[in-house]
């Protein structure tokens, strides 16, 4: 019977190790294993890797998941400074009867702001002009002057308001555009607490999206503060602009983004 010898390994540098059958079977056999168990390997890499790479994922979405909502804070205010630029005039052919006509609006005036108790600086003169033109030969003169009253006297501002008329049967002919104006002045003193008033219930509805959800409210991740606003408290409708009624309503509105998981 003659002898056998062993196969070397595909690379040629070194023989096969092992018991040979003469058939070629261990050689085979011995192969197919080392190809099976390098098929192992590699595929329980890829199943941890694809576990791994999903469950990396998965905690990436439900990180990012989220919820935007508005909140919104109101408050109802009292203007704090009033202001009535009063604009009178009279017309002439005699510049200088013009002149004085004006002259004595201007005292009449200031003795009716005087009578109801406002100081003598609350009222000055913010400009004045002379005007004319010439009609069938004839030269007609407007004077015209305007006063200012300014006031943190709220009650009193409103109390001119409501006597005006006192004020023209003295004979002053207020013009178009004469009348009081409200304003509100101290935002930033409310400001802070508006802000948070808005957040916490910008938080309330996202606790209650959540709570629809079967899911919990988390940290802030964006928050955008809208813009302050002031209204007539009683609103346009009601024949109130904003400047003609003390009476404001304030209101700002948050866009915040939570995090929800």
């Amino acid at each position: 019977m003659s002898e056998e010898t062993r196969p070397e390994t595909m690379s040629g540098d070194k023989p096969f190790v092992g018991e040979y059958d003469g058939k070629g079977g261990s050689f085979l056999d011995a192969l197919t294993k080392r190809w099976l168990s390098t098929a192992a390997v590699v595929s329980i890499g890829l199943i941890a890797g694809g576990y791994l790479l999903g469950d990396g994922l998965l905690r990436a979405k439900e990180a990012d998941r989220s919820v935007t909502v508005r909140g919104l804070a109101e408050r109802d205010v009292t203007a704090d400074l009033a202001t009535w630029t009063i604009s009178y005039a009279s017309s002439s052919t005699d510049l200088a009867g013009a002149q004085a006509k004006v002259r004595r609006d201007t005292e009449n005036i200031r003795a009716f702001f005087k009578d109801l108790g406002f100081p003598e600086d609350a009222l000055q003169p913010t400009g004045a002009n002379v005007s004319s033109y010439t009609e069938n030969g004839v030269t007609k003169y407007t004077v015209r002057q305007r006063l200012a009253l300014r006031s943190d006297d709220i009650a009193l501002a409103q109390k001119a308001v409501s006597r005006q008329f006192d004020l023209v049967s003295t004979g002053v002919f207020l013009e178009e555009g004469s009348g009081m104006s409200y304003s509100f002045t101290k935002l930033n003193e409310i400001k802070p607490e508006m802000v948070a008033e808005a957040t916490r219930d910008a938080r309330a509805a996202a606790e209650q999206f959540a709570e629809d959800s079967g899911t919990e409210v988390g940290a802030i991740r964006e928050a955008t503060q809208g813009y302050f606003t002031i209204e007539a408290r009683d609103g346009e409708a009601g024949g109130w602009g904003v400047a003609d009624s003390p009476f404001k309503k304030v209101r700002v509105v948050t866009t915040i983004n939570f995090s929800i998981g």
